[in-house]
């Protein structure tokens, strides 16, 4: 066995690949979680919605490693990361990807070098097989084979997403983190988008946390949504059920005049996905 798969078999298999308890986190005084619990499920695309200030990004940040939580335990793949040994952290960066909101590429490199930029940190790969996986990871985004060459400055918004997603899946994650993906996409391009991740997670098994404030991508492809607020979240569940819920900051999300719009708008394509994925149970 190589060192590589030795790392990754130090890590559960059959464990959910996030399972958070009881955290807290905090800045100074300022309380922002307070007894969080949230387990995120295999295969599953979750979710993760609140309002301004709720602490998105402070529980993004908690979970890759980004700050340290201030009580409570997290747990990816079963190991808990305050406890992580480096070869379990490793292991962990391995099968996370992310995509920040921005898309976060380095100015200074091509698509291409900015995708085999976790290959060179984390494999042993010589440079003519990153090169090859790059560009496999440019066509399975939807980018031209000629996107491979040019700056992040000369990409459309769209296709900086999805160079920024291509660059998430480097190293074939087994959980990929999203930041706001389809924020700033014209509807067409945020549709594309959000059908471009359904398949990718269906097609390649991927768990998929997804922060949104988009409704139609609620709608469309998620399995279940994580509702944070008064510092924790207060229910983890499909959107069906949601719409059913007593907790005011819910009823006004969900059954206020612009998620009744995404319900009723969502494409007839998309509503069969949801239902073969499982909306609703």
């Amino acid at each position: 066995m190589s060192g590589q798969e030795e790392e990754r078999a130090v890590l559960s298999e059959t464990v959910p690949p996030i399972e958070v308890r009881g955290l807290k986190s905090q800045y100074g005084t300022q309380v922002i979680h307070q007894g969080l619990d949230l387990t995120v499920r295999r295969g599953e695309i979750l979710g993760v919605v609140g309002g301004s200030g709720a602490g998105k990004s402070v529980l993004l940040n908690t979970l890759i490693g980004l700050k340290k939580p201030d009580g409570g335990e997290v747990k990816l793949f079963g190991v808990d990361l305050m406890k992580a040994t480096p070869a379990e952290w490793r292991s962990i960066e391995r099968r996370w990807g992310v995509l920040f909101q921005q898309g976060a590429l380095f100015s200074n490199l091509t698509v291409r070098e900015n995708i085999m930029s976790p290959m060179s940190e984390h494999t042993m790969l010589e440079p003519g097989e990153m090169q090859r996986l790059a560009d496999l990871k440019i066509a399975l985004v939807g980018l031209p084979p000629n996107a491979g060459d040019k700056k992040p400055s000369e990409l459309s918004g769209g296709m900086k997403k999805r160079a920024g997603l291509a660059r998430a899946l480097a190293l074939d994650p087994d959980l990929l983190f999203l930041d706001e993906p389809t924020a700033g996409l014209d509807p067409i391009g945020a549709g594309a988008f959000d059908e471009l991740i359904a398949d990718l997670s269906d097609s390649l098994g991927l768990t998929v946390y997804m922060i949104t404030h988009d409704l139609d991508s609620l709608y469309a492809i998620c399995d279940r949504v994580a509702v944070l607020a008064d510092k924790k979240i207060v229910a983890v569940e499909p959107i069906e059920v949601l719409e059913r819920s007593d907790h005011p900051w819910i009823r006004e999300y969900f059954l206020g005049p612009r998620g009744r719009a995404a319900d009723k708008e969502i494409g007839p394509g998309m509503k069969g996905r949801a239902e073969k994925r499982g909306k609703g149970g």
